[in-house]
């Protein structure tokens, strides 16, 4: 791991500092797969951090990266997703100096791998990691050094969760995962998911504890929700997962 880049800080976040001027965050939506992607920018020092880009949206977040004024440090994803490929690499061509970044235990290859308790920091900012599986292996979710927000991927969305049919996925750990890592963050800490198909864009920690009606059942029940959704299996599946495996590292051979 690039020490100097991306550095490990258990429990010693980094808090805001100068002029205590707000973070910068922008929330795009890519249709197809109904994915959220998050920019997050320092105002200071012009430092930012992508969060979940998809390929075909990469150009769109590169141009605003540049409209801003930002560098963009991380392309960062929250788990190998399965319906939808990642821009991670197409960014980094887009914006020279840009690294992708995925958990280790996804087994994904990236420029860095992270960790539970890893901090990714760009400027006054970091994001604190925390391990938070159940949907796959590998899935994480983001806390900003303040736990004013965080970025759930999968693992929580607004009255909902991922599934965990497929990709080595299970009920129970994920049941563990979201009570143990996000429900016991404050509750007024902005919740902020991959996804949402139902026209939402954020919630609380406080109103998904209270309201969600997967998560507010006893894990037994949990189980057997998740066991019994018969979910259709996801379009892009066969090539997102191949694809992201590689994370935008790997170039493919040319002819």
């Amino acid at each position: 791991m690039a020490g100097a880049v991306l550095r490990v800080a258990r429990r010693q976040l980094s808090q805001r500092g100068g002029s205590g001027a707000p973070i910068l965050l922008r929330q795009m939506f890519e249709p197809v797969s109904c994915t959220y992607t998050y920019l997050l920018g320092d105002r200071e020092s012009r430092e930012a951090v992508l969060i979940d880009p998809v390929l075909e949206t990469a150009p769109r977040d590169a141009q605003l990266i540049k409209e801003l004024g930002l560098r963009l440090l991380y392309a960062v994803n929250t788990h190998c997703h399965a319906d939808h490929i990642t821009g991670s690499g197409l960014l980094r061509s887009l914006l020279p100096g840009c690294q992708s970044v995925i958990s280790r235990l996804s087994g994904a290859q990236a420029d860095l791998h992270i960790e539970d308790g890893d901090s990714i920091r760009f400027g006054r900012f970091a994001l604190e990691t925390r391990a938070s599986p159940g949907h796959t292996p590998g899935c994480v979710t983001f806390v900003l050094n303040d736990h004013s927000m965080a970025f759930t991927g999968d693992a929580l969305l607004i009255r909902g969760c991922g599934r965990t049919d497929f990709q080595q996925g299970c009920a129970k750990t994920l049941y563990h995962s979201v009570h143990e890592k996000i429900f016991t963050l404050p509750g007024d800490c902005l919740i902020y998911p991959a996804h949402d198909y139902h026209g939402f864009t954020v919630s609380t920690v406080e109103e998904e504890r209270t309201l969600n009606p997967r998560l507010t059942r006893s894990c037994e029940e949990f189980v057997k929700i998740m066991d019994n959704l018969n979910l259709p299996k996801p379009e892009q599946i066969d090539f997102a997962v191949p694809a992201n495996m590689r994370c935008g590292v790997q170039t493919p051979p040319t002819a």
